[in-house]
């Protein structure tokens, strides 16, 4: 049994969950605490009674604990990857990828804690003098999602603790396993009780209390726009304003014009959309093609999906696991019929398959001919389904492009210098790529979009600091 952890103790919950492998249904890979309100509540109590010293501490101290979870993170990459593999369904390599950033994240918010700038100017009156400092915020509420189940908690915890502040950390239900292990590994690199707490349950339940309680001061949020909303509207409607980082849902353009090398726009096209399942907030699940490569693109990305291997996420030759559980794989599904209600034409995939073991393995499915009013252009499926578009040129792709509510990442593939420099001004998004696939991002950049996909300061890097500071001005008369 895996608990929760409060206060630096482990503690016994009161009911517990089977941890299910989505590529193999009959295998638990653990059984973890299911905490309730009390345990949330009795967490956010540990975290503000441990608040006064961490937030005192020294920045050395800080760095230091960082540190040794970086390397133990580190070490224990292929292990950790491959639990990390089990429980979500990424493959085996993606699984070790993501712990090796989540080490790199805690490594870089290590020296971030050594960084922590102000500014000292002169005051307007005669013998003034200023002080501009940053101060940690108090307790943060961690909500993390399912589809990078140690990498995000890594870049919300770590620049928390750097900054001073403490922590109580709600994983999403399907991933315990990798949430467990990195709060195990930093609270044995030294943490003093209560300054990280984990509590695993259901978010109706744990992230209720985290968004009304008085004492929680802020709240960093990734998931849904509707669950984004309401956490939203719980910050500011409670008898205390929290500061809000919500990170929320995307349907990501990939433009490819005529002039594109065709073999770079069908990778990252493949790569974009279809790679870690479609499970991914970045990933381009729209693709937008001018006419004069239309076609050709459409069939070269079949035949690169031809032979794309769909199976057991710890199998060397697998490209892409499965989906993550039965509810995400109904939902795909019930989009792909969608599509086809619409009259978009399925031009590959969308299958239900079978391996020798059982797990929610689908198909990736490719829609032609569809328009940008349709569901499967407008909606965020969270899955391995794309949709192209035919656009007569560069502006009108553009157009397209931008007719969405969302704003995280959009992509172009082309050869023209004056074509990727407009996107790059004109694409309202918050992560723009050049002939790059549109998911990912190097963990020293700030992460975040406009529009329903962000709210709130961004993520990451030096920029992380926004959001787990606030601000002071002192001053200071002779």
């Amino acid at each position: 049994m895996h608990r929760n952890l409060i206060g630096g103790e482990w503690c016994e919950p009161a009911d517990a969950i089977r941890n299910i492998n989505p590529s193999d249904t009959r295998e638990t890979v653990g059984l973890y605490a299911r905490g309730d309100a009390a345990d949330a509540q009795r967490a956010v109590e540990a975290a503000r009674a441990a608040f006064p010293a961490w937030a005192d501490s020294s920045p050395q101290l800080r760095h230091d604990i960082l540190a040794r979870a970086a390397q133990e993170l580190l070490a224990r990459k292929e292990e950790l990857g491959r639990l990390l593999s089990s429980e979500e369904g990424k493959t085996l390599p993606e699984g070790i990828g993501e712990v090796a950033r989540a080490a790199n994240v805690l490594a870089f918010m290590a020296g971030e804690a050594l960084r922590i700038r102000g500014d000292r100017l002169p005051g307007l009156q005669p013998g003034s003098d200023a002080e501009v400092t940053r101060e940690p915020l108090g307790v943060v509420g961690v909500i993390a999602p399912w589809n990078f189940p140690i990498a995000i908690p890594a870049w919300k915890i770590a620049p928390a603790l750097a900054y001073g502040n403490t922590v109580v950390f709600k994983p999403a239900e399907l991933v315990p396993a990798s949430a467990w292990a990195l709060v195990d590994i930093l609270h044995r690199a030294g943490l003093p009780d209560g300054v990280l707490n984990l509590v695993m349950g259901s978010g109706s339940q744990i992230g209720g209390v985290l968004c009304s309680h008085p004492q929680v001061d802020a709240i960093s949020f990734t998931g849904s726009v509707p669950t984004g909303r309401r956490i939203a509207a719980d910050c500011v409607g409670g008898p205390r304003m929290k500061r809000m980082q919500l990170e929320m849902g995307g349907k990501n353009p990939l433009i490819v014009l005529d002039d594109a090398d065709l073999d770079v726009a069908v990778e990252c096209a493949v790569q974009g959309a279809f790679f870690s399942t479609g499970q991914r907030c970045t990933a381009s699940s729209r693709f937008i093609v001018t006419d004069g490569i239309h076609d050709r693109f459409v069939r070269a990305v079949v035949q690169r999906l031809e032979a794309v291997s769909v199976g057991h996420a710890l199998r060397a030759d697998t490209h892409i696991g499965p989906v993550v559980d039965r509810k995400q794989l109904d939902t795909d599904l019930s989009y792909i019929d969608i599509g086809k209600q619409e009259g978009a034409r399925l031009a590959w995939g969308g299958e239900v398959l079978e391996r020798d073991t059982p797990g929610f393995y689908l198909q990736p499915a490719l829609f032609v001919d569809v328009g940008p009013s349709m569901r499967i252009a407008r909606e965020e499926i969270f899955g391995p389904v794309a949709s192209v578009t035919r656009a007569r040129d560069f502006d009108e792709a553009l157009h397209i492009a931008n007719d969405t509510e969302f704003g995280l990442a959009a992509g172009i593939c082309t050869t023209s210098l004056r074509h990727a420099s407009r996107f790059k001004r004109q694409a309202q998004a918050g992560i723009v790529k050049v002939n790059q696939a549109t998911s990912g991002l190097d963990y020293h950049l700030p992460f975040g979009g406009s529009k329903a996909s962000s709210y709130g300061p961004r993520e990451q890097g030096q920029y992380a600091v926004d959001f787990y500071t606030v601000v002071k001005t002192a001053y200071t008369s002779a």
